[in-house]
C-alpha cells in the first residue's frame, strides 16, 4: 500500500507497478525467482561498502553515476543509449557504484539494461525502480541487483518494514529515499543496519522544484538520531563543485548523479570533469 501523503505522479506509478507485478507472476512466479537466486552463484558486490570505502576525510567524495534514458517530465534525456558503453565510461571517469533505471513505463527503462550495465564493469549497481512487493525484492536479486530502492513516499510503514527486511535478508543494500520531514522521520524507525542508506531528493514531488537546502536540513535531523558514519546520499540538482562543496560542508560526501551526465554527449566525461573540478 501506498502511504496516506503520496503525491499523485507517485500514485500514478504506484498503480501501474501493482499490474505490472500482476503480469509479471504470470510469466514468472515468486518461487521460480527464489529457484534463480539459489542457484546462482553471483553474489552481491557490496554498494553500501564501496560508499564507505571513499576517504572522505580527504575530501573525496562518493558518486552513484545514473543510468538514464528518459523521465516523465524530461522525456528522452540520452539519445544514443547504450548502457553497455555507459556503464565502462563511468567506471574509467571515477564512479563508485551505478544506479539503473529499470521502469519501462515512465523511464523508459529495462531489466537488461541494468543486467548489461552490470556485466560491463565490476562496480555494485542499483536497480533504481519503484518497489512496492515482495516480488520486486526477488526479483531484483535475481537480476543481479546489488542495492534496491525504497521510496518512502510510495509506501506505508507496514511494507517499507518487510521489504527492507526481505532485501537484507537476501544481501542486499537499500537505498531508503526519503523527501520530507515526516518521511525522515518514518525512516528513521527502520532497524538500523550497515546495509542502510538515506537517500535525501533535494526535488519536490508535488512542484519538481529542486533546493539543495533540503538535504543540508534533513541530513541534520539523520546525524543527530544515528551519527556520522550513516551514509547519507544527496539527490537531484547536484550540478558543479560548488554544490559538492556546499554539501560537504555540511557532512554529506556522497551523490546521486544521473541527468546532469546522461544530458551530455558523453556522460564518463561529465562525471571525470565534475570530479577534476573538486
Amino acid at each position: 500500500m501506498t502511504h496516506p501523503n503520496t503525491p499523485s505522479i507517485l500514485q500514478k506509478i504506484v498503480a501501474t507497478k501493482h499490474q505490472e507485478i500482476i503480469n509479471a507472476k504470470q510469466q514468472l512466479s515468486q518461487e521460480a525467482l527464489l529457484d534463480i537466486i539459489h542457484q546462482n552463484k553471483d553474489t552481491p558486490r557490496g554498494f553500501a561498502d564501496a560508499l564507505r570505502a571513499i576517504d572522505t576525510k580527504r575530501g573525496n567524495i562518493g558518486v552513484i553515476s545514473e543510468i538514464k534514458k528518459a523521465s516523465p517530465s524530461k522525456g528522452i534525456i540520452c539519445q544514443n543509449f547504450d548502457p553497455t558503453a555507459i556503464a565502462q565510461d563511468y567506471v574509467k571517469a571515477g564512479a563508485t557504484c551505478l544506479s539503473v533505471l529499470t521502469d519501462r513505463e515512465y523511464f523508459l527503462g529495462h531489466d537488461n539494461y541494468m543486467k548489461d550495465a552490470r556485466d560491463a564493469c565490476a562496480l555494485p549497481v542499483l536497480r533504481k525502480d519503484f518497489m512496492v512487493d515482495d516480488y520486486h525484492i526477488y526479483e531484483s536479486r535475481a537480476l543481479g541487483a546489488d542495492c534496491i530502492l525504497l521510496i518512502m513516499a510510495c509506501l506505508d510503514d507496514e511494507t517499507v518494514f518487510r521489504l527492507h527486511a526481505l532485501a537484507i535478508e537476501l544481501g542486499m543494500d537499500v537505498l531508503i529515499e526519503i523527501h520530507t520531514q515526516d518521511e525522515l522521520e518514518r525512516a528513521l524507525k527502520l532497524p538500523k543496519s550497515k546495509h542502510n542508506i538515506y537517500g535525501i531528493n533535494n526535488r519536490d514531488l508535488n512542484t519538481f522544484k529542486v533546493d539543495l537546502a533540503h538535504s543540508i536540513r534533513l541530513c541534520e535531523r539523520l546525524f543527530e538520531v544515528l551519527d556520522d558514519d550513516a551514509l547519507v546520499v544527496s539527490e537531484s540538482g547536484i550540478n558543479d563543485a560548488d554544490d559538492i562543496h556546499l554539501m560537504q560542508n555540511n557532512r554529506i560526501h556522497h551523490f546521486l548523479i544521473g541527468e546532469q551526465f546522461m544530458k551530455t554527449d558523453n556522460a564518463g566525461d561529465a562525471l571525470a570533469k565534475l570530479l577534476s573540478s573538486i
